[in-house]
């Protein structure tokens, strides 16, 4: 029985020194040292049969071969995962001195470019950024704004209803004026950014939906000559100093009395193009003294307060100062086109 360990020893001994892996290592465990089949295992079941004056020093001796086969094991299971490690470290290098792959960076659409724009011209006049909801109710969309249900100027703002008569999509970001005031005493100056919706027939210069700026100023001694001189003063910042600015009588039901904004145009240079349908002006938006109706449904007492009201279409606005003669490249979302911005 000595003998038979001595030779499995040596034969285990012998095997070790071939092991080249992990799995190689387990394999070898199992074989000589497991506690199923293993050969030092094997050889143990049959001690039964082996004298009871040598079942002791045979006993001994086979659990001394079993550490020392184990600390061997352990040995060559450290210089094993060592050289793996290495080998992992060497496969999976990498080359910090490389250079960093590429980000493509986004671009700012057009029509976000201009109002951030134009709110900012705004600011430095002294006026506050403020947003609104794009779905509103009949109440401030139209009867707040002196429309009632049966006022002739709703057929020009025919839009998207959520719900008929009650919840639709803002066909004019001027609900907010009312919401403003609702919240705010005197004095008051705001510029509502925003999308509006009307149920148009598109073409070069109309979108079904589209963007507004909206502005609001009331105090006790606003008047028409405020409301243009802050209007010029946006036209010469946004389009350059040269810009001429018309203001043409016009009718809006919140506003009284009320003009509509043109600026030269600058894709032709005032000489006549398809985008100012060859008048060599441009409207740009809409503009008024707040109607004193407006005032009393917020609770301000027209006799002591007056306010002013504009509204700047952002995509008109845009086509001029990009030179673009279509509208719906602006929702097209073709990165040919807006790559150039």
């Amino acid at each position: 029985m000595l003998d038979l360990l001595r030779i499995l020893k040596d034969r285990a001994v012998k095997a070790l020194h071939s092991v080249e892996t992990s799995a190689e290592l387990a394999q070898w465990q199992n074989t000589y040292l497991g506690r199923q089949d293993g050969e030092l295992t094997k050889i143990l079941r049959g001690l039964k049969d082996v004298p009871a004056t040598e079942r002791k020093t045979i006993g001994q001796r086979a659990n001394e071969i079993k550490n020392e086969l184990e600390e061997q094991a352990e040995l060559r299971k450290k210089t094993i995962e060592e050289r793996e490690l290495i080998s992992a470290l060497i496969a999976e290098r990498i080359d910090v001195t490389l250079p960093a792959r590429t980000l493509n960076s986004g671009y700012m659409h057009p029509i976000s470019q201009t109002i951030y724009e134009i709110c900012g011209i705004f600011q430095k006049l002294g006026f506050h950024i403020i947003e609104g909801p794009e779905v509103e109710t009949d109440y401030y969309n139209f009867q707040a704004l002196n429309i009632p249900q049966d006022h002739p100027a709703r057929d020009m703002q025919d839009t998207f209803w959520v719900e008929p008569g009650q919840i639709l999509l803002r066909t004019q970001t001027s609900p907010n004026q009312i919401r403003i005031m609702e919240q705010t005493k005197p004095p008051v100056r705001a510029v509502v950014p925003g999308k509006v919706y009307r149920n148009e027939a598109t073409d070069a210069t109309h979108e079904a939906m589209f963007h507004q700026i909206e502005g609001l100023a009331v105090d006790s001694s606003t008047t028409m000559r405020d409301l243009r001189g802050a209007l010029e003063a946006f036209a010469r910042e946004l389009f350059g100093p040269h810009t001429k600015t018309r203001f043409r009588p016009s009718y809006f039901p919140f506003t009284e009395p009320s003009a509509e904004v043109d600026v030269t145009c600058n894709v032709c240079g005032g000489k006549g193009c398809r985008v100012c349908k060859f008048s060599g002006w441009v409207e740009i938006g809409g503009s008024g003294m707040v109607h004193p109706q407006v005032l009393r449904n917020v609770q301000y007492d027209p006799a002591i307060y007056r306010g002013y009201a504009f509204g700047v279409g952002v995509e008109r606005i845009a086509m001029m100062r990009y030179g673009i003669n279509e509208i719906r490249l602006f929702s097209q979302n073709d990165l040919r086109f807006l790559r150039q911005f």
